[in-house]
């Protein structure tokens, strides 16, 4: 069966950390900008589409952060999904796995 957006689990995506942690919103069906600042600990983020369904929400400072992690884990997603990126960026910082509709 299918994944869709109620039954996919996001997943945070810490540097610091090789497994990804499971997060849910808070409402239960979609994160909201005031609660994504808390679990990515930053005040902008920015959305990569990995695929049609699947997106990754990134710190979009975060590569101005002092010092500045590399996001190993997301970044490997995103060059596996997306190997234009592949050499040309990376994502540092805190990042979230998630269906598209759970980002609204």
């Amino acid at each position: 069966m299918a994944k869709t957006a109620t039954t996919y689990q996001p997943q945070l995506l810490d540097p610091h950390s090789a497994q990804p942690q499971p997060v849910s919103p808070a409402n239960g069906r979609s994160f909201k900008l005031d609660e994504l600042y808390q679990l990515l600990d930053c005040q902008l983020v920015d959305v990569i589409r990995l695929t049609p369904e699947l997106i990754l929400i990134i710190d979009d400072e975060g590569k101005f952060r002092n010092p500045a992690y590399l996001n190993l884990v997301a970044t490997y997603l995103w060059y596996h999904h997306q190997p234009v990126a592949r050499g040309i960026d990376s994502i540092v910082g805190r990042a979230i796995l998630c269906h598209d509709k759970q980002f609204k």
